[in-house]
């Protein structure tokens, strides 16, 4: 008995170990960035749909989550902290929607089962990644008003670099999946 309690503490370990390198390196994808109005650019979505086929949805929630708690806490992992403010005050900016996208996001992207068929792999990705933008511009919207063209401002402008970040995934899913294997 002892030896499942010790076996399940390790495994306990091991995934918050994993959760933090994820986070890690989640936050340095939100460093490298492209500035647009009101929302920036960065390498996030793809490392969303990395973690989301290389982690599964569990531990790709839990690595997330973690990013997120870390924000919100006051540690500059978002991609405007410290420029413009850190903690609970940036998180409920602008990008929040699309902060709280990524959890649907990753979800999605670890709870599909991807198989050797580019296109069904390409258009689960696309819907995984739907999510960061449908909730993100629903946010938008209620911050900034309906009135505004939030279309434009919060989605058009990044449109064909998620499609090339989606197609990096597509093509490299078999590399990704051997995350899994390793966990």
């Amino acid at each position: 008995m002892e030896f499942v309690k010790n076996f399940k503490e390790t495994k306990i370990i091991k995934y918050l170990f994993i959760a933090l390198i994820g986070s890690i390196i989640l936050a340095v994808s939100a460093k490298i960035k492209i500035p647009f109005y009101p929302v920036p650019m960065t390498m996030q979505t793809l490392v969303i749909l990395i973690i989301g086929v290389g982690f599964g949805w569990r531990l790709g929630v839990a690595t997330v989550t973690l990013y997120l708690f870390e924000g919100i806490i006051g540690l500059p992992v978002f991609s405007g902290t410290p420029e413009k403010g850190i903690g609970l005050v940036y998180f409920t900016g602008p990008t929040m929607g699309y902060l709280i996208g990524f959890l649907a996001a990753v979800y999605f992207s670890g709870k599909f089962v991807y198989d050797n068929n580019i296109i069904k792999n390409f258009l689960k990705l696309f819907f995984a990644t739907s999510f960061i933008y449908i909730i993100g511009l629903a946010w938008l919207g209620s911050l900034i008003g309906w009135d505004k063209p939030i279309f434009l401002l919060g989605a058009q402008p990044f449109l064909l670099a998620e499609l090339f970040k989606i197609l990096i995934v597509t093509f490299s899913i078999n590399q990704v999946k051997k995350i899994k294997k390793l966990i």
